[in-house]
């Protein structure tokens, strides 16, 4: 499982991509009867708009922009509390930021390709490095519960 939709393409149609997203959010927060409410999905939609990591005073700050009034910052931490929980976006540790998730139907764990000229962040998943991990912490008694992979370097496009 790998997600390009992160990476600067000339062929990418990203308002496509957005709306198929906020979409599949919806589908799925009324499957898992979650409530998707009109603020966390303003959220996800800031989230979303420009496939790069985005911290939650910058989220603050646009929403504010958005609405004409001052959001206070517990009603963006909730919603990002949300949607971290439904699998709808994952928080970048590094970076202090949020990302929107492209596989959020399916349970896996989180291993990132952070671009460190452009911003871009790559999704995959490596079946392989998931169990090397899971093994090595069996060995070690540890039970693992999830897990961030960040790999820093340079995407295609910077190269």
């Amino acid at each position: 499982m790998i997600s390009n939709s992160r990476a600067a393409h000339r062929d990418h149609d990203h308002e496509r991509c957005q709306n198929a997203a906020l979409a599949q959010a919806r589908a799925l927060c009324q499957h898992r009867s979650a409530r998707l409410t009109p603020a966390r999905e303003a959220v996800l939609h800031l989230i979303w708009h420009s496939h790069r990591p985005v911290g939650a005073y910058t989220l603050i700050e646009q929403l504010s922009a958005e609405q004409g009034h001052r959001v206070l910052p517990p009603t963006v931490y909730r919603a990002l509390d949300f949607l971290l929980a439904q699998g709808l976006i994952h928080r970048i540790p590094s970076r202090n930021a949020f990302i929107g998730c492209p596989f959020p139907e399916v349970r896996h764990r989180n291993l990132f390709l952070l671009c460190r000229q452009c911003g871009a962040v790559a999704e995959c998943s490596a079946d392989t490095l998931d169990q090397a991990i899971a093994t090595t912490a069996a060995r070690a008694g540890f039970a693992v519960d999830g897990h961030n992979l960040e790999i820093d370097g340079l995407c295609q496009q910077c190269q």
